[in-house]
């Protein structure tokens, strides 16, 4: 009886090497966490992280509206932050070499600070997660 085709020895085949992956660049851990208290290493505004992306992700619009001197690079943590300084309450968004720890202790004021966080007996803030 003549062998079953699937029992015919064969031959394998060579496989292509499979291409090299392209380099892509280390993504960077954050250095801030969500609910974490922080304040800009220039201007006069603190808040708390809300949002975290690993890279810039705004519209080039909003990129080169930042003076060129003064830019930081796309390629690094940028974070959302309920910001506030002396006057008012406002959404900030910030590149992770512009930031700092606030050790102040001084309790935040911004309107949406219930909408996101609850604060602990410590003074922090845990992120209150709502379903949709």
């Amino acid at each position: 009886m003549p062998p079953k085709p699937e029992s015919v020895t064969r031959k394998p085949r060579k496989r292509a090497s499979p291409k090299p992956a392209a380099a892509t660049p280390a993504m960077r851990k954050a250095k801030f966490s969500v609910g974490q208290v922080v304040r800009h290493r220039v201007y006069a505004f603190r808040g708390v992280v809300f949002d975290i992306d690993p890279v810039f992700n705004n519209t080039e619009d909003w990129w080169l509206s930042i003076p060129a001197e003064i830019r930081p690079i796309k390629d690094q943590p940028f974070y959302h932050l309920l910001a506030e300084n002396a006057e008012t309450e406002y959404i900030a968004y910030v590149s992770e070499q512009n930031l700092l720890p606030d050790t102040s202790g001084e309790p935040l004021r911004h309107p949406q600070l219930g909408d996101y966080f609850v604060e602990d007996e410590d003074g922090r803030y845990r992120a209150v997660f709502q379903p949709h």
